[in-house]
């Protein structure tokens, strides 16, 4: 079955190169990490005792992880982690975020790759962030010794639909894993109707809760802060990880609502680094006052310009912290939403299109306690910041209930842990709010 998968990429890889190339040209995606990701040619671990291999696709998984990690080496500080990516952004990131860890680019699922990335990690453990269900790396490590989980797991109706087709290639995956933690009982029961074994799926909620900060004060907010010169009774409206052409409608509501407000701000923060440059073209033709957050670092900051491109990769986060009404995108477009946790954590009043199958469940927990707005199109979008800027204290309270509807739902890291420490045959860490209240 194995060289069934290599012959299988091969040719996946055969019909997709002049796309890639093409991409790559244009974008100067896919240029990096081919030793690791074809020859499996990672850094060789040489440290004895427990590995744990974490899994991070691009950007968001590689946050995500935040929490986990620190609470990882708290808890177990003899254990060694290493951290892969797919992404270029991904793993410039992990770069950053995790400077005292090996960071390498994960090996595509040829068996030959995996093979010798196993050999030269020795992992222990294998965690996979959310759903990256990978034959050949399951099967090898498994093969070897090395247990296989998924934290975080979520499943969409789309994604549960595809591989309920292909559940014969599915099931005998899934059985090996030793544990699947999933964000809630919907995704669970998928997970068990493709043949995951009933004592591996274990309910624990999301581990975006836990990652998402409250505090607008942080040194990150501040200096953000300060760097865009924003005073205190500004009131900064931005528009984050946004795809085409989402850009333009929160451009639109800017100009048509900022002569009326002129202590409004636009932040706009695109989903892709590539569309950095078309976002910039569409400010530069639209005639109004603009300015890239790269040439902030440069200590020329445009006294008149109020709209902002923030085009630097891992800051969208702290960004929110400074606003006070939120759009976040993916969700006006057919990407499926991005990830509202943040801005409802920081109170930002946050709205967000119909198109959010990626967070449904947040996305009906959210709107059933009044704590988002849902907007169809550019004009309601254009409304609901009037009616913000219109209306403090609706505003407030919509903020406030996102903030504490977050809050509740903290804890999935340490019932996470609790169940990966076992599979290095180590005792359980006590709950998280135990931990805080000692």
């Amino acid at each position: 079955m194995t060289y069934l998968f290599d012959a299988a990429y091969l040719f996946a890889l055969l019909l997709a190169s002049p796309w890639l190339l093409w991409r790559s040209l244009r974008t100067g995606r896919y240029r990096e990490g081919f030793g690791a990701k074809l020859l499996g040619i990672v850094h060789e671990r040489t440290a004895a005792g427990p590995c744990v291999w974490l899994h991070a696709v691009s950007v968001g998984e590689v946050n995500l992880l935040g929490t986990l990690l620190a609470e990882l080496a708290g808890a177990r500080p003899d254990w060694q982690c290493v951290v892969s990516t797919t992404t270029q952004t991904g793993y410039a990131l992990a770069r950053r975020r995790y400077p005292d860890l090996t960071v390498f680019y994960c090996p595509l699922d040829f068996s030959w790759a995996v093979r010798r990335a196993l050999r030269r990690i020795r992992p222990t453990l294998v965690v996979l962030a959310e759903l990256e269900l990978w034959p050949n790396l399951i099967r090898l490590a498994t093969e070897n010794g090395t247990k296989v989980a998924v934290v975080n797991g979520r499943l969409s109706p789309r994604s549960f639909g595809g591989y309920k087709r292909g559940r014969w290639l599915i099931r005998p995956l899934l059985q090996r894993l030793e544990l699947i933690a999933v964000q809630n009982e919907e995704y669970a029961a998928r997970f068990l109707a493709l043949g995951a074994r009933p004592e591996s799926v274990h309910v624990t909620g999301s581990l975006k809760f836990d990652r998402a900060q409250t505090d607008r004060e942080t040194p990150a907010v501040e200096r953000l802060r300060t760097l865009a010169r924003f005073a205190p009774d500004d009131i900064v409206f931005l528009a984050g990880s946004t795809q085409d052409p989402e850009e333009s409608l929160a451009l639109d509501a800017f100009r048509r609502l900022s002569p009326a407000h002129p202590k409004l701000w636009l932040v706009i923060v695109p989903r892709h680094p590539e569309r950095f440059s078309s976002v910039a073209a569409m400010l530069a033709a639209s005639g109004v006052r603009w300015q890239r957050r790269s040439e902030l670092d440069q200590g020329s900051p445009d006294p008149l310009a109020r709209v902002l491109l923030v085009d630097v990769v891992g800051e969208l986060g702290a960004w929110w912290g400074t606003a006070q009404i939120g759009f976040v995108g993916g969700s006006l477009s057919s990407r499926g939403g991005q990830n509202m946790i943040e801005p409802a954590a920081y109170g930002v009043a946050t709205s967000f299109g119909p198109n959010t199958q990626n967070f449904r469940d947040v996305v009906a927990a959210l709107l059933s306690v009044n704590a988002a707005v849902e907007v169809a199109d550019g004009a309601e979008l254009t409304d609901f910041v009037r009616r913000c800027l219109e209306d403090a204290n609706h505003a407030t309270a919509l903020g406030r209930r996102a903030q504490s509807f977050v809050v509740a739902q903290r804890g999935a890291t340490a019932r996470t842990l609790n169940l990966l420490f076992p599979l290095i045959d180590s005792p359980p860490i006590a709950d998280h709010e135990s931990r805080e209240a000692a």
